[in-house]
């Protein structure tokens, strides 16, 4: 988590790195979030760590809990799905509208993002994973051509990536999800709208189903251990 210092804004650098954390599981759900460790762990100052926090508080990945400060936000199965209805939606369009009106320079970079993504899936490290979705989620929005889209998907950016985490996180799911995408690339490559945005909200679909059966079984883990220590 440590900062790198250079020309991109340190306040930048801050809240990226610890919303990196939260999503690959080094900040865990329900964890306090200690400014003096925040502090050490990123080389910055207290002020820039508070403005990285109330950042991810509006965001809803901390919570400011009374008596106990700040806390990595818990996501329930039921909060889960409601992001993943909204991105089918909002990702199955945007693949559409790129399929529709994107440009052979915003096509060209489109597939260097998917490329990076394939060698990202080899390696397998989750965090390079979730840096390479979110450059070709980039893409697609830049070349959907609607300018309103992509705000309502940048705001949704932080929860879906924390949600992308657990779905990755599971056996099998990487590959299950390079084959989805590679369905939305040939769609996009044939100019056909539709096809692309049937296959996005497939690819989307099947991360809710893996993301809330993770989150159903975490949640009856803690019931089962709340009712042993009654």
């Amino acid at each position: 988590m440590k900062v790198i210092r250079i020309a991109a804004p340190l306040r930048r650098q801050v809240l990226d790195n610890i919303r990196e954390a939260i999503a690959v599981g080094r900040l865990p759900a329900g964890g306090r979030l200690v400014e003096r460790e925040l502090c050490e762990m990123t080389g910055v100052s207290r002020t820039l760590v508070r403005e990285a926090l109330r950042q991810l508080e509006s965001e809803g990945l901390v919570e400011v809990i009374a008596n106990k400060g700040p806390i990595v936000a818990k996501f329930s199965a039921n909060q889960a799905r409601e992001v993943y209805e909204l991105r089918a939606e909002l990702e199955g369009l945007a693949s559409e509208l790129f399929a529709d009106r994107a440009d052979e320079r915003q096509r060209k970079a489109l597939q260097e993002a998917f490329a990076a993504l394939r060698a990202a899936y080899v390696v397998g490290e989750r965090s390079g994973m979730l840096a390479a979705k979110t450059r070709f989620y980039d893409c697609l929005v830049q070349g959907a051509g609607n300018e309103t889209l992509g705000v309502m998907l940048r705001q949704l950016h932080a929860r879906a990536m924390v949600l992308r985490g657990t779905s990755l996180s599971q056996p099998g799911r990487t590959a299950a999800s390079e084959r989805e995408i590679a369905e939305i690339m040939k769609a996009i490559r044939r100019r056909d709208g539709a096809a692309a945005r049937k296959a996005s909200i497939g690819h989307i679909t099947k991360a809710a189903r893996v993301a809330q059966q993770v989150l159903e079984s975490a949640a009856g883990e803690t019931d089962e251990l709340a009712r042993r220590r009654a």
